[in-house]
């Protein structure tokens, strides 16, 4: 192989290249449109990791004893207070 061969190979080939430039053109920007469509796809709807979900399962409120006996006082105290109480256990969705 000498220089002039290897030259002229190679022109040959970007003649090639030259010619298909509109295909190779819109077969990247297919493949680019494809690839990010996928991407959203999967992005779009993550599945939960196991470790998440067994936690959530397993989580628990935790409400503090001396609050509850503070309520309940309070509650026992006030007539008013207890008529609020019982208003709000009637309709909890009110405002």
């Amino acid at each position: 192989m000498n220089l002039d061969s290897l030259k002229s190979q190679s022109q040959e080939l970007f003649n090639k290249v030259i010619k298909l430039r509109v295909f190779i053109f819109a077969l990247i920007v297919i493949v680019i449109y494809g690839y990010l469509l996928l991407r959203i796809n999967t992005l779009k709807n993550p599945q939960p990791a196991l470790v998440s979900q067994s936690s959530q399962s397993q989580a628990t409120t935790h409400i503090d004893p001396a609050l509850v006996n503070k309520i309940n006082q309070l509650q026992d105290d006030s007539v008013s207070v207890q008529a609020l109480f019982n208003q709000a256990r009637q309709n909890p969705f009110q405002e």
